[in-house]
């Protein structure tokens, strides 16, 4: 469910018109609902009710830090994966006991920054990783509170580009390793080991993959427990998918998920961490566009809006789907018409639809993508030196601009030119 709905003929973002947004902010944009965000929040911390646990949003999915403040006013952590979103989680508000640092590249940089303002955990990808946050945290004085993340070596069934639980990817350790691994952890000074980490990718749409993962974590807890480990916190990561077209089948519910968790695991009595982030952004933003020219091509018909790949990448990088739909809302029997809808810049690759079935439109007409929340503005580039979208977010009947569109000066005053030239 969101918060983006036709009312007497108009799509509105919660009580705002998406038109007026449009005519305050320009095209293209994302809009963002508070509402979405909130509800897709509470679903997964209702769906752990009755366990200890902590929801920690994936910020990588869309990290402006409205969204941020939103989400932890409400009781979110924060999932990071550099020091750049670590410092955005902290200037958000969000204290360090409830940031939990990803990524498998972390740099001593990064460690000691998350060190110095607070971390709540370091999950761990390597051995040598572990090694340079046991020598920072004793060159600063203080322990590091770790998870090790274990690669279960089962197939997600989602997309190869966002994989990360099988053996040929570059997340984690092998689970087979685990006991050894474990027990160098357990040797080093700067290091408190507390649990075990487990991600197997984004946008699953079955439980399957996750009880299969989830076992394989609960026997690992288990012996590593008979070896004298303290393990006390899991961390099963994220990557439950959501609809990105309402004619699909819906992947699970959280509350289905979280029942998977408490089966499969809720006897160990450890805390249980869980990082969503698709499905709180994804269905809580759209992306906002203008039609700059109908084109009639030999064999097909051209839709050219003022939206492009380096504003929305996910068609062009991932093949992904999403529903494009007008801001006016067809009339009853409306004929409709099929489109190839692609942006301006000069690639093929430019293409977020082929023969899409929409109603028939003309320049100037406005139309939605949805699902655009996660992994859209946080993707965004300046390619073709085309200036970063607005976001706005709407709560209720206001609506904020919380990152503006930058001039195209600020755009080019960005470089330094040598001296010599």
């Amino acid at each position: 469910m969101d918060h983006f709905l036709y009312r007497d003929g108009a799509l509105y973002a919660e009580d705002v018109p998406v038109a007026e947004i449009a005519a305050a902010v320009g095209s293209p944009c994302y809009i963002y609902s508070t509402a979405t965000l909130l509800r897709h929040f509470r679903l997964f911390d209702e769906a752990l009710e009755g366990t200890e646990h902590l929801v920690c949003y994936a910020m990588k999915a869309a990290s402006n830090q409205a969204i941020l403040k939103t989400l932890a006013a409400a009781g979110a952590g924060m999932d990071v994966v550099s020091e750049g979103e670590y410092l955005r989680a902290k200037a958000a508000g969000v204290p360090g006991d409830k940031i939990v640092f990803s990524g498998v590249g972390k740099t001593d940089a990064e460690i000691r920054t998350a060190l110095s303002g607070g971390i709540r955990q370091f999950n761990v990808e390597s051995e040598p990783e572990m090694e340079v946050i046991s020598r920072v945290a004793v060159e600063l004085g203080t322990i590091a509170p770790i998870t090790i993340r274990v690669n279960p070596d089962v197939d997600a069934k989602t997309h190869a580009k966002i994989a990360t639980g099988k053996s040929e990817n570059k997340f984690g350790i092998p689970i087979s390793r685990a006991k050894e691994v474990y027990a160098l952890a357990a040797s080093l000074p700067g290091l408190d080991v507390v649990g075990i980490d487990c991600h197997i990718g984004s946008q699953l749409t079955e439980l399957e993959p996750f009880k299969l993962a989830y076992q394989k974590v609960a026997e690992l807890t288990e012996a590593l427990r008979a070896e004298g480990h303290n393990i006390r916190r899991l961390d099963l990561g994220g990557g439950l998918g959501i609809p990105y077209t309402r004619s699909n089948e819906a992947p699970p519910l959280p509350v289905e998920y979280g029942q998977l968790i408490k089966d499969t695991l809720g006897y160990l009595n450890c805390e249980i961490e869980i990082e969503p982030g698709r499905l709180i952004a994804g269905n809580a933003g759209i992306m906002l566009s203008k039609v700059i020219y109908v084109k009639s091509g030999e064999d097909r018909d051209f839709l050219i809006i003022d939206g492009a790949m380096n504003d929305l990448i996910r068609p062009a990088m991932y093949e992904a789907h999403h529903d494009i739909i007008p801001v006016v809302e067809p009339a009853p029997g409306t004929e409709p018409h099929s489109y190839d809808i692609v942006g301006p810049v000069c690639e093929t690759g430019d293409t977020f639809a082929k023969n899409r079935e929409m109603t028939p439109l003309v320049a100037g007409d406005l139309i939605a993508f949805r699902s655009a929340g996660a992994y859209g503005a946080v993707m965004a580039s300046e390619y073709n030196s085309r200036p970063l979208i607005p976001e706005v977010l709407v709560h209720g009947d206001q609506f904020a601009v919380i990152r503006k569109r930058p001039t195209f000066d600020e755009i080019i005053n960005r470089d330094t030119i040598p001296e010599w030239l």
